[in-house]
């Protein structure tokens, strides 16, 4: 597929290297990039906003330099010409966790079959966008919970985290990324979905074809991939790939 010209707003070389990311990945890129920093690198501009948010302002071209989203997202941003060929990197597995409000009764989440009747039992339930969320509509829709109950389903607006409405009592149980729920305040997490109905989303990170400063891009993406990494990743919930 041909590709067409791009247009971008240029910046000085000087200035930060910019990332956008996903929400899910915020915690821990804000401790990685810190780090880098502190070896006296380029210093660093993190954005984290929700991803789809975040594919929109790079396809509108705005002068990112490295993205980091789920691994699909990056792909398709990839084949569209937004992100440089070749350039992917995969940083981070999350899969996808339970939470309830602190000091709520924790229902048994060890089966499909319990995680379905925690759900049914649930007065609201919340879900986030992204890849994980496309997953739990299509098993809420599979096990016919909307229909079979009054439970009320609903799904985050982008940027909106599940926590936030699990601990303010919009909803009684919410799923997401364990990375995202696992610092949320006032929420007790379950635990993540039992293997059968998990998805554990990859997060990759790419150099943004609007980046003038693509080899420090491509040197903190392979800080960012490097072994140094992996136990902040686990401190954030998230597995190094």
């Amino acid at each position: 597929m041909a590709l067409t010209a791009r247009t971008y707003t240029s910046r000085p070389v000087s200035s930060p290297i910019r990332i956008v990311s996903s929400m899910a990945t915020r915690q821990v890129l804000a401790e990685l990039v810190a780090a880098f920093s502190e070896r006296g690198l380029r210093s660093v501009e993190l954005e984290s906003i929700g991803g789809v948010d975040a594919a929109k302002r790079v396809r509108a071209g705005e002068p990112f330099d490295v993205v980091v989203l789920a691994s699909d997202a990056i792909d398709q941003l990839m084949a569209e010409g937004w992100i440089v060929a070749g350039s992917r990197v995969d940083l981070a597995r999350s899969p996808v966790a339970v939470a309830v409000r602190a000091g709520a009764p924790r229902p048994d989440i060890g089966t499909e079959a319990a995680v379905r009747r925690a759900v049914l039992a649930a007065r609201g339930v919340g879900y986030s966008t992204g890849p994980s969320g496309v997953h739990l509509a299509t098993l809420f829709e599979r096990w016919g919970v909307a229909r079979a109950s009054g439970t009320r389903i609903v799904q985050a607006p982008p940027g909106r985290p599940v926590g936030a409405m699990v601990a303010e009592g919009e909803v009684e149980l919410g799923f997401q990324q364990l990375a995202e729920l696992v610092h949320a305040a006032g929420v007790d997490v379950l635990g993540p979905l039992p293997d059968p109905i998990q998805l554990v989303t990859t997060f990759a990170g790419g150099v943004a074809a609007s980046s003038t400063s693509r080899d420090d891009a491509r040197e903190l993406l392979a800080w960012l991939a490097s072994p140094d990494a992996a136990s902040a990743k686990w401190r954030h919930g998230m597995e190094a790939t």
